[in-house]
């Protein structure tokens, strides 16, 4: 007031997601805990020993579960697109974004979209700087005996522990992802130019007897 005295007292929030540290299931491939990059092919460190955006894991992904942690960068005097990019290509076709996106509308090209494709359902990113958490459960496309796709692949995110996508139906590949073809391929942590970190990063694989023919209707993350 005009005698110099606070009339207001500010309460700072720190927000941490419930899966942040979550630990490996017994079946899970421990892909990056900061030991070994032996599952990760061209992977680089920073100077944390933390794991650089730009690097694919070395094995083909069907139906699976998959935690990871990200950070992205600050970047104040960048905007949209070049703010902290990166993305989760899964399979190499279907990207979850990877945005510093905090405090924007939550559109399908910003951080938990499937790129140009489907918006999260709530925008749940945190500030840059923050750790931030994906928990995806994924169920391949199927395929005839003839390469003909005959059920659509299916997705669950929780971004920082917040279900944004619900067992949805991905209808084509997103942006510039690779054809859908019955080849099964790895998943890709997109190099857009900027230094996005990521740590504790785990699959569990499904296995199902075959991927092709069978049924892909229901895709959950415990």
């Amino acid at each position: 007031d005009s005698a110099g005295q606070p009339v207001e007292q500010l309460r700072r929030v720190r927000r941490i997601s419930p899966t942040m540290g979550k630990r490996p299931t017994p079946n899970a491939i421990v892909v990056f805990d900061g030991s070994s990059t032996e599952f990760l092919e061209g992977a680089k460190l920073s100077d944390e020993g933390l794991l650089l955006a730009g690097t694919t894991m070395k094995f083909p992904v069907g139906d699976f579960r998959l935690h990871l942690e990200f950070r992205t960068p600050y970047m104040p005097h960048a905007r949209g697109q070049a703010r902290g990019n990166s993305g989760v290509y899964i399979q190499r076709r279907y990207e979850v974004q990877v945005l510093d996106s905090f405090g924007l509308e939550g559109v399908e090209n910003e951080c938990g979209g499937l790129y140009k494709q489907q918006r999260p359902n709530v925008n749940m990113c945190l500030p840059p700087l923050v750790w931030q958490t994906y928990d995806i459960g994924f169920a391949a496309a199927r395929y005839d005996a003839d390469g003909n796709k005959i059920v659509n692949a299916r997705i669950t995110v929780l971004h920082n522990g917040q279900p944004i996508h619900q067992n949805y139906e991905i209808v084509a590949k997103t942006g510039a992802g690779k054809p859908e073809t019955p080849e099964l391929l790895p998943i890709y942590l997109q190099d857009h130019g900027n230094p996005v970190t990521f740590r504790n990063i785990w699959l569990e694989p499904k296995d199902p007897s075959q991927y092709v023919g069978s049924a892909a209707t229901h895709c959950q993350v415990p």
